[in-house]
């Protein structure tokens, strides 16, 4: 970015020094005239340029040096905006995403704990059902409750970066 500004300032002191120039060179032959009304200056610069076209010449080679590096300066700051609007979008982009995440942080802290709650209903429910499971073979010939062996609950861990949802066996 500073390189670019630098580079808009550089071309700001060329394009201001061949006004300079330019200046000088007019202002030699159109500013003896006596007569200083509009009509009498723009023939003074028509003169001018029948009378001396070396001169005339050289104002033309500045006034497109002048519309060059004017090109040039509006495609720098052209980029230099651009690089500016991209940089604020992407700034406030990680700042949505900071919020965000605080968002996502404040239910992945919600998930766990109703996983452990959870985990914790489902290791009193074994006890009951270890303890009835006995009595209920004898009176109905069947479980009261099976698959405890594959009861999980979900579970939300983090390494900084990546969120995982995993589920941890009960």
């Amino acid at each position: 970015m500073n390189k670019i500004q630098a580079e808009i300032k550089e071309i700001n002191s060329q394009i201001q020094a061949l006004q300079q120039e330019r200046a000088a060179l007019t202002q030699n032959h159109i500013a003896s005239s006596e007569n200083n009304t509009t009509l009498a200056i723009v023939e003074a610069y028509r003169r001018q340029a029948r009378e001396n076209p070396e001169i005339a010449a050289e104002i033309q080679g500045i006034d497109n040096a002048i519309a060059f590096l004017e090109t040039q300066k509006r495609r720098k700051e052209t980029y230099l905006f651009e690089s500016l609007s991209y940089s604020q979008r992407i700034a406030q982009q990680k700042q949505e995403l900071e919020e965000g995440k605080k968002f996502a942080e404040i239910h992945a802290q919600r998930v766990n704990e109703l996983a452990r709650e959870l985990a914790q209903e489902v290791k009193l429910l074994k006890a009951c059902a270890d303890e009835l499971s006995p009595m209920y073979w004898q009176v109905y010939n069947k479980p009261f409750i099976t698959g405890f062996k594959t009861i999980s609950v979900p579970y939300v861990r983090s390494d900084g970066e990546v969120w995982r949802i995993v589920n941890r066996i009960v």
